[in-house]
């Protein structure tokens, strides 16, 4: 959301339990925009990124030792799924990180990997979390790339990985990847 403004307007209210004024979030998300309420006018993408920015705020406030996030990347891809991967990281550096995620770029940012599967038998449904090594988490990621495992993909999977551990991104953060299998 390069240029983006993100406002809180107060506005006085009838005194009650929950207080006497009201609060909207505007946002704007492009440069030479109005801020709008955000209600109105947010994609999901654009939800999933501003969630993301008021929880790392108030992580920073808080002593808070865990944070878990549950698809906060709805709706986005590419760069900004890896923006996003980036602050996850940046979180874990002082807290542990939890996250839910079906994006490969933010999986890539992961100290640990886990694999969520959800299983029928009998008609009831379990759900089970599977620490994956190296061979698993590399095939994992392939898979959610898109599911063929070419030498392609799996190449790009060891790159985001690989680029990952470079920055420096898996030193601390972790996090937990849904399979997206169900």
């Amino acid at each position: 959301m390069a240029g983006g403004r993100f406002e809180v307007e107060l506005s006085s209210g009838e005194p009650s339990a929950s207080g006497g004024q009201r609060a909207e979030f505007l946002v704007a998300g492009h440069a030479g925009v109005s801020p709008r309420p955000l209600a109105k006018v947010a994609s999901g993408g654009e939800l999933a990124r501003i969630s993301l920015a008021i929880a790392v705020i108030a992580a920073t406030a808080t002593p808070v030792a865990t944070l878990i996030f549950d698809e906060v990347d709805a709706g986005i891809g590419g760069a900004v799924a890896e923006a996003v991967g980036a602050r996850l990281h940046d979180l874990g550096r002082t807290r542990q990180v939890l996250c839910i995620t079906h994006l490969p770029q933010i999986a890539a940012q992961a100290d640990h990997h886990f694999a969520v599967e959800k299983h029928v038998a009998r008609g009831r449904t379990t759900t089970t979390a599977r620490a994956l090594d190296a061979d698993e988490r590399i095939r994992e990621i392939t898979r959610m790339l898109g599911g063929s495992s070419t030498a392609e993909s799996v190449q790009y999977a060891r790159r985001l990985i690989a680029g990952a551990t470079q920055t420096g991104a898996r030193t601390v953060a972790k996090v937990i990847v849904k399979s997206g299998r169900a």
